[in-house]
């Protein structure tokens, strides 16, 4: 006897996708490299499909020193040309700056807050925004808690950022869970 689940329909049935559905998307996480991770791939899918950044996540990690804030901030002209010649990932120089200049953000806002997490979850009061959602068409672009923060990050420097980027990342973390509520993660990411 097969035990058949319910899944969001957009992650298909590619096992990689299905995998990143039930594993991490809409988990609330509190990491702040984990959060970096996904600020920068978020903003080089600006444009792309997630399966296409999510493809090349692991040249992502390799190429940006597995997401250390720090160490993308000092990147150079020489790590810029580096990243420029690498293959596996989104070689688009606006992108490639943007992620530079958003380390050097995302470790001003650590500094201010504790923690680039405390920012970031007191845009929902610490809590996950429950979505209502029953079909891929009630999801949203963007909401206005989205885009509260995507004007908040440009106000700090942050670029490639803007609402719709903000509103996948808050879905990606956990801040919104937009599960739809006949798929079977969506009690266990509430």
């Amino acid at each position: 006897m097969t035990t058949s689940v319910t899944r969001c329909p957009w992650c298909g049935s590619e096992p990689a996708y299905v995998r990143y559905h039930d594993e991490e998307w809409g988990v609330p996480v509190h990491d702040d490299r984990v959060l970096f991770e996904f600020l920068v791939l978020e903003s080089a899918q600006a444009g792309l499909s997630w399966w296409t950044i999510l493809r090349k996540r692991e040249n992502y990690r390799r190429a940006f020193m597995d997401f250390d804030p720090q160490a993308v901030a000092g990147f150079d002209d020489a790590d810029r040309a580096r990243l420029l010649a690498e293959a596996g990932i989104v070689r688009n120089r606006a992108k490639i700056d943007a992620a530079i200049g958003n380390a050097a953000s995302f470790i001003a806002i650590q500094a201010e807050f504790g923690s680039f997490a405390a920012y970031q979850w007191r845009f929902s009061d610490g809590r996950v925004v429950q979505g209502e959602r029953r079909t891929l068409a009630d999801v949203p672009a963007t909401t206005p808690l989205a885009e509260a923060m995507a004007k908040d990050l440009r106000r700090r420097g942050f670029r490639f950022l803007g609402p719709t980027v903000i509103y996948a990342h808050l879905q990606a973390t956990g801040v919104v869970n937009d599960h739809l509520l006949d798929c079977f993660r969506h009690d266990a990411c509430g």
